[in-house]
C-alpha cells in the first residue's frame, strides 16, 4: 500500500525527534483514518526501541504480502465475482487470475475506475450502481468483503459492505474476507477507527461499515484460508495508548 511505504520512508526522515514522531503519527492516522496498516504501522513505530529500524523492515513486509496469491488461489475457476468500491488486493488477485467476471458496486466515485482499471487488465468487469447490490450479489458465485481493518470478529470497510454481505449470507452466496498484512488491530485501536469515523450527524453518510465477521464464509489472509468460525483476528501490533489521543493543532 503506497500511502503506507510513503509514511515509512516520510517517519525515517524525521531522525532523534521521539517527540516529533508521536505528534506525526498520531496526525498520520487521523489524515488517514480508514488505512488499518498505517495504524499498524505507527504503533509499532511509537512502541519501538529503534523506531526507524522497525519502519524499514514494516514497509518491506506489506510489500511482501502474500494475501492476493492466496486469494488468486482459492477463487472458483470462471466465477462471477461481486466486489464493493475499489479493493486493492483483490483487485490484484482478480487480474492474477484473469478467468473471472467481477460485477463493481459502486459506492463512490472511485468504482468505475476501478472497473476500467481491470478491463485494461483483460478482466471482464462491470459498474453496479449502489441501489442495485443485492441483484448483483444473488447473480454472483460469492461476495468478496476486503477489510480496511478488523479486531474482535468485526472487519471495517467500505460502505455497501454490510449490505452485500448480509443479502449473500440469507440467500446462501458464500462471503470471503480479505484480511490483508497490517489490518488486524487490537480492540482498542480498532474502536477508535470506528468511533472517528462514525462521528457524523448522519449515519447514513459514514464511509465505512462495520461488518461482522460471522456474515462471512471464510477468511482469507497471508497465512492462508480459514472457516470464518474459526478464523483468528489477533492483533498485529501493540496497543499504542499514544495515538488514541489527538495531535496538537
Amino acid at each position: 500500500m503506497a500511502v503506507v511505504r510513503e509514511a515509512a520512508g516520510a517517519l525515517r526522515g524525521l531522525g532523534n525527534d521521539p517527540a516529533g514522531l508521536v505528534v506525526a503519527c498520531r496526525r498520520l492516522v487521523e489524515k488517514h483514518p480508514t488505512c488499518g496498516p498505517l495504524w499498524w504501522l505507527c504503533a509499532h513505530i511509537v512502541t519501538a526501541a529503534e523506531p526507524y529500524a522497525v519502519a524499514r523492515r514494516l514497509a518491506g513486509e506489506l510489500q511482501a504480502d502474500t494475501t492476493p496469491e492466496v486469494l488468486a488461489g482459492v477463487l472458483p475457476a470462471e466465477a462471477r465475482v461481486c466486489v464493493i468500491g475499489w479493493p486493492d488486493i483483490t483487485a490484484e488477485a482478480i487480474i492474477t487470475r484473469g478467468d473471472v467476471t467481477v460485477l463493481g458496486v459502486e459506492v463512490d466515485e472511485a468504482t468505475p475506475s476501478f472497473v476500467r482499471h481491470l478491463s485494461r487488465s483483460g478482466v471482464i468487469a462491470e459498474s453496479v450502481a449502489a441501489s442495485a447490490s443485492g441483484a448483483a450479489v444473488l447473480v454472483s458465485d460469492l461476495v468478496v468483503v476486503e477489510a480496511l481493518a478488523a479486531a474482535d470478529g468485526q472487519l471495517l470497510a467500505v460502505a455497501g459492505s454490510r449490505a452485500a454481505a448480509s443479502v449473500a449470507y440469507c440467500s446462501g452466496v458464500p462471503v470471503l474476507a480479505v484480511v490483508g498484512r497490517g489490518r488486524c488491530l487490537p480492540v482498542t485501536a480498532f474502536d477508535s477507527l470506528v468511533a472517528r469515523l462514525t462521528a457524523v450527524d448522519a449515519p447514513w453518510e459514514v464511509p465505512v461499515d462495520v461488518v461482522p465477521l460471522a456474515l462471512c464464509s471464510e477468511v482469507v489472509g497471508p497465512y492462508g484460508v480459514a472457516p470464518a468460525a474459526e478464523a483468528s483476528l489477533a492483533a498485529e501490533c501493540p496497543s499504542a495508548p499514544e495515538l488514541l489521543r489527538r495531535a496538537p493543532n
